[in-house]
C-alpha cells in the first residue's frame, strides 16, 4: 500500500500524499531486518525524482526543502533506532555474559579454572580480539590466560626487552612489553585494566587490543573494570580459602603429630598412615575433596585416645574385656571432640568414628556392615592396621612386611573391604618392585 501511494503521489505531483506514503512505508519495514528498513526512505527518494522528470513538472524551493527534511529526518530516526537497538544488544549480552560468568567462576575450584573462565567471559562480551591477563610468578610476569593472537603466547613469562632498572612488577612496564609482542596491525588500540585481589591485593592486568582504530568508548571501559573487579575478587577469595585450608592442614597435622607420642614410642605413625592412605587414595581415583578430607581423618583418628588412661593404653600385654570396652571408647570420644570444629568435611568426621568397624560387621562403635561403612573408614582402617602390624606396640614385637600383608589378605571380606584390599597389594607390590629396581 506504501508503495502503491508513492507512485500515485509521485505520478500526480503531490508532494505531500508522497511524504505520508514515505513515512508509512518506512514504518511497514521497521519490523524487518536493519537494511530493509531504508527501503521507504529509498523508495520516497526515487519516487521524488521520478516525479521531478515528468513533463510539465518543476518542484518549488518549498517543495524541494519539504523533501530533503522527510529524507533527513526518516534518515535520523532510523539510524538513532539502529543506535538505540545496538546498545540495548550490548547491554543484553553484557549481562548475560557477566550472570553466566559469575556462575562459572563460582564453580571454579582453582585458580587456572578461574582465570581460564574469567577470560571465557571477556572473550562473550566481544569487547577486543585480543586478550591476555598476566599476572605474578615468583615475581617474573606470565601471560596466564589468553585469546586471539595472544594465545601463541600462553605460559610464556614477559622479560624486560632493555636492561634497566624498571620494576617488573609496575603495571605500564608489563603492559608495554606485553603489547610488544604483538605485531602494530594487532594493536592499533588497546586497554589496560588492573586486577585487585582483597585488602587490594594486586594480582596482575588484563590487557585487550583491536586491530581496528576504534577507540574503547567509555561504557566499554567500564564493563570492563567492571569485570577485573569480579575476576579479582574470585582470585581473591580463593587465595583466602586456600590460606585458611593451609593453616587449618598444618595445625590439624602438628595435632596429629602430637598425639602419636601417647601411643607410639617411636614416632612416626600419623605421618605413614598419611602418606600410604593419600596414595592408595589417589590409586582408586579419589577427588581432591575426599583426599584433603581423608588426610585430615588420617591425621585426627587417634584423638580420641586422649582420654585413655596411660596405664590401659601403655599396658604391657593383652587386654581384658574392661580395658578393651575402655580403649574402644576413643572412636566416640574423638568424634564428639570434633563437633565444634565446623570446617571439617563429614568424611574426616566418618573416618575418626568409624575406621574400626569391619566389612564383617564385627567391628565398633556400631558395628556396620560393608558399604554402609564410610569409604574413608574403609580404606584407612587397612593403612592403619598394616602400620600397627609393621611397628612394635608395648604388647607386640614388629611384624615383617610380607607378615603383615599376609594377615591383610586373609582379612579380605572378613575386616577390610575386597577391592581396597586388592589395590592396597597392588600398591605394595608395585613399592616393592621400586625398592628392588632401584
Amino acid at each position: 500500500m506504501g508503495t502503491g501511494l508513492l507512485g500515485y503521489a509521485s505520478y500526480t505531483g503531490s508532494f505531500g500524499l508522497m511524504a505520508g506514503a514515505g513515512l508509512l512505508l518506512t514504518l511497514a519495514a521497521w519490523s524487518l531486518h536493519r537494511p530493509w528498513r531504508w527501503v521507504g526512505v529509498l523508495t520516497y527518494v526515487v519516487a521524488f525524482v521520478a516525479s521531478l522528470i515528468l513533463p510539465d513538472r518543476e518542484a518549488t524551493v518549498q517543495e524541494l526543502i519539504g523533501a530533503l527534511l522527510v529524507i533527513g529526518g526518516l534518515g535520523f530516526i532510523i539510524l538513532r533506532e539502529q543506535e538505540a537497538e545496538r546498545e540495548l544488544a550490548w547491554q543484553r549480552n553484557t549481562l548475560v555474559a557477566l550472570r553466566n560468568g559469575s556462575e562459572r567462576l563460582a564453580d571454579a575450584r582453582d585458580e587456572q579454572s578461574v582465570i581460564r573462565a574469567g577470560m571465557g567471559i571477556l572473550s562473550t562480551l566481544k569487547v577486543a580480539p585480543n586478550l591476555a591477563f598476566v599476572a605474578y610468578r615468583q615475581g617474573t610476569p606470565y601471560i596466564l590466560a589468553a585469546k586471539g593472537a595472544y594465545e601463541a603466547m600462553l605460559d610464556r613469562p614477559i622479560h624486560p626487552s632493555h636492561n634497566d632498572s624498571r620494576s617488573v612488577q609496575a603495571d605500564h612496564w608489563v603492559a608495554e612489553e606485553a603489547l610488544d609482542l604483538l605485531k602494530k596491525p594487532q594493536r592499533r588500540r588497546y586497554h589496560v585494566a588492573p586486577v585487585y585481589g582483597r585488602a587490594s591485593n594486586h594480582l596482575g592486568v588484563l590487557i585487550l587490543t583491536r586491530d581496528t582504530d576504534v577507540d574503547f568508548d567509555p561504557e566499554e571501559i567500564s564493563v570492563v573494570a567492571s569485570f577485573a573487579r569480579l575476576l579479582g575478587a574470585q582470585l581473591g577469595h580463593l587465595s583466602a580459602v586456600h590460606e585458611l585450608r593451609d593453616a587449618n592442614d598444618l595445625t590439624l597435622r602438628s595435632l596429629g603429630s602430637a598425639l602419636e607420642h601417647r601411643d607410639d614410642d617411636t614416632g612416626g605413625h600419623t605421618t605413614r598412615v598419611v602418606s600410604l592412605s593419600l596414595r592408595l587414595a589417589r590409586r582408586l581415583g579419589w577427588d581432591d575433596e575426599q583426599v584433603r578430607a581423608l588426610r585430615w581423618g588420617a591425621y585426627l583418628h587417634d584423638l580420641g585416645k586422649l582420654a585413655i588412661p596411660d596405664k590401659i593404653l601403655h599396658k604391657r600385654g593383652p587386654l581384658d574385656s574392661g580395658e578393651r570396652q575402655v580403649i574402644q571408647t576413643h572412636t566416640t570420644v574423638g568424634y564428639d571432640m570434633l563437633q565444634d570444629l565446623h570446617f571439617l568435611p563429614a568424611e574426616t568426621l566418618d573416618l575418626v568414628r568409624y575406621h574400626h568397624e569391619r566389612w564383617d560387621g564385627t567391628g565398633y562403635p556400631s558395628r556396620l556392615r560393608g558399604q554402609n561403612i564410610p569409604e574413608t573408614a574403609r580404606l584407612f582402617a587397612i593403612v592403619d592396621v598394616y602400620d600397627a602390624l609393621t611397628n612394635a606396640r608395648p604388647y607386640k614385637p614388629a611384624w615383617t612386611r610380607d607378615r603383615a600383608l599376609s594377615e591383610i589378605h586373609s582379612q579380605s571380606g572378613r575386616q577390610f573391604d575386597p577391592r581396597y584390599v586388592d589395590a592396597f597389594m597392588r600398591l605394595m607390590a608395585e613399592q616393592q618392585d621400586a625398592v628392588i629396581m632401584s
